[in-house]
């Protein structure tokens, strides 16, 4: 098992009415999540809706995640920015803070070539002693760190592991743990060895993903099957519109989304009940 955990949950960041950081809903629900199944957290990701978080509330959120975090569980810190000093801020800062590792996701809007990302990488893993994660989604980057790049980034210290999102692309990197970046890759990763995964779905059946991945290969799969259905309706409209949804008809408000990002909507809303219905996850 890596020293992250297996099932890492990208948690959402609750907001009250004014939409500031709800701290005392944050700290329930990573208590709940502890309780079923995670063994660690990414705070203040794309799920956290870190981009719309100020550097002062971000960091208040880690600090917060690491004195409350559950006994047995680790806190990742996202530090990913295009801009390589804003992510190094946020390295060196988390890092005192005393994250247990930080996700570093590089390439949007600027777009470097592969040699920018490569110095990027390096100066920023200069700035710390913990594990630094990899994220390649190329979906919100519009770059890819393909296999040979990743193997590449192994190569410098304290680079440890990657959140893969490019499904296609999911393999084994030497000197690299590989966790799957969607949930529906997750079975697929525990079969070729990976570390585990960076999830959303774990928000509502953590203890059935943390079965999946230590069951047999036909339970593996079983368990697989039957939540397809909830890995497509968390897709049904951008990340994290439907789990926060699902976790308020889950029984565990979470408060809405800072803009540009919108509450889902009648038909959303109604196609992730009926999901979570046939599941029994109903609040």
């Amino acid at each position: 098992m890596s020293e992250l955990g297996t099932i890492i949950t990208a948690i959402v960041t609750p907001f009250d009415a004014e939409y500031r950081v709800d701290e005392a809903a944050f700290v329930d629900l990573m208590r709940h999540l502890a309780d079923h199944g995670s063994d660690g957290f990414v705070v203040a990701g794309t799920t956290g809706e870190g981009s719309t978080l100020s550097d002062e509330e971000h960091l208040a959120l880690v600090e917060l995640a690491i004195r409350e975090k559950p006994a047995g569980t680790t806190i990742i810190a996202n530090a990913g920015s295009n801009d390589t000093r804003h992510s190094l801020y946020l390295t060196e800062r988390a890092t005192e803070l005393g994250a247990d590792a930080t996700l570093n996701v590089v390439g949007y809007y600027n777009r470097p070539n592969r040699r920018g990302i490569v110095q990027h990488y390096r100066t920023v893993a200069a700035a710390t002693d913990k594990p630094i994660v990899l994220y390649n989604i190329p979906t919100r980057t519009t770059l890819n760190l393909d296999p040979e790049l990743l193997a590449e980034l192994a190569q410098i210290d304290n680079v440890s592991a990657v959140k893969q999102a490019n499904t296609a692309e999911l393999q084994l990197i030497d000197g690299l743990e590989v966790f799957a970046g969607n949930d529906d890759a997750l079975a697929r990763a525990i079969e070729i060895g990976g570390a585990g995964g960076i999830l959303v779905a774990s928000h509502l059946v953590g203890d059935q993903l943390a079965e999946l991945a230590t069951a047999t290969p036909q339970r593996r799969a079983e368990i697989d099957a039957s939540l397809q259905d909830l890995y497509a309706v968390l897709g049904v409209t951008v990340n994290p519109i439907p789990v926060k949804a699902a976790l308020e008809l889950a029984g565990h408000p979470v408060g809405g989304l800072r803009l540009p990002l919108v509450e889902a909507d009648d038909d959303e809303r109604a196609q992730i009940r009926a999901v979570l219905d046939g599941l029994g996850l109903l609040a």
